[in-house]
């Protein structure tokens, strides 16, 4: 049975919480700095964002850190992006372990370079038995994409007699997708101003409650995030259905 009450639960804390860090280089540009130390003071907001869900009892935390499109970027910007990902797996894998986060990884992981993908399945298998908050990290990753490679698998298992079609409905679909075993997305936030999605979970967001900011990443801090949290609890989530049939 859906929440009976319309009144926000102070508690209420959202299971998942998805997050479009953007404006690291609209950050950096302000003072007259390179990209680059946009990204380096960004990766300071990601450890603390990612300490206050912890804390907060967050179960999933999924991070969008960089989308199938960023590969266009200059080669110089995405280089400097892999090192700062090496940076932070290395510096924050004891942290974890420590909090028993659970690291997991999403997206084309393939256009990686070696030593990307191997420190990557080694963070991932290190924290594996993590109890506490799933840490996501979308890198390389597109909700098209995601969706795309879904219907691959669904059409591979059709094909082998595997799968009727005729009983895939949106449970069995769903099970096909990166994250098939964690719950829809409860708030997507996006720092910047910027206020659309750019191809982040999209089939997960169907019923995402969509939190817009104008403060850069590198700027958001736990203050913002409460702000965030407050504006959630103030939403009525009907998903689809009217406020009589949410008080049966």
């Amino acid at each position: 049975m859906r929440q009976s009450t319309l009144e926000p639960e102070a508690n209420n804390v959202p299971a998942h919480v998805a997050i479009i860090m953007d404006g690291n280089g609209r950050w950096a540009r302000q003072r007259g700095l390179p990209r680059i130390a946009g990204h380096q003071q960004g990766v300071e907001s990601v450890t603390e964002v990612v300490d206050a869900c912890a804390r907060k009892g967050v179960c999933y935390l999924s991070l969008f850190a960089f989308s199938s499109e960023n590969w266009g970027r200059p080669r110089q910007e995405v280089d400097a992006l892999m090192l700062l990902l090496l940076d932070y797996l290395t510096s924050q894998r004891q942290k974890m372990l420590e909090n028993g986060i659970r690291l997991r990884v999403i997206g084309d992981l393939s256009r990686m370079t070696q030593g990307v993908q191997q420190a990557l399945v080694e963070a991932v298998q290190a924290t594996s038995a993590g109890k506490g908050l799933t840490l996501v990290l979308a890198l390389s990753y597109g909700g098209r994409d995601e969706i795309l490679r879904a219907v691959r698998r669904i059409v591979m298992q059709v094909q082998g007699g595997k799968l009727d079609p005729d009983r895939l409905d949106a449970d069995a679909f769903a099970a096909f997708l990166d994250l098939a075993d964690m719950p829809p997305a409860d708030l997507m936030i996006r720092t910047s101003g910027e206020m659309r999605i750019s191809n982040f979970l999209l089939w997960q967001a169907a019923y995402t409650e969509l939190y817009f900011t104008e403060v850069l990443w590198p700027d958001f801090n736990l203050e913002e995030l409460n702000k965030a949290f407050a504006d959630y609890y103030q939403r009525r989530r009907r998903f689809g259905l009217t406020d009589e049939q949410l008080q049966l």
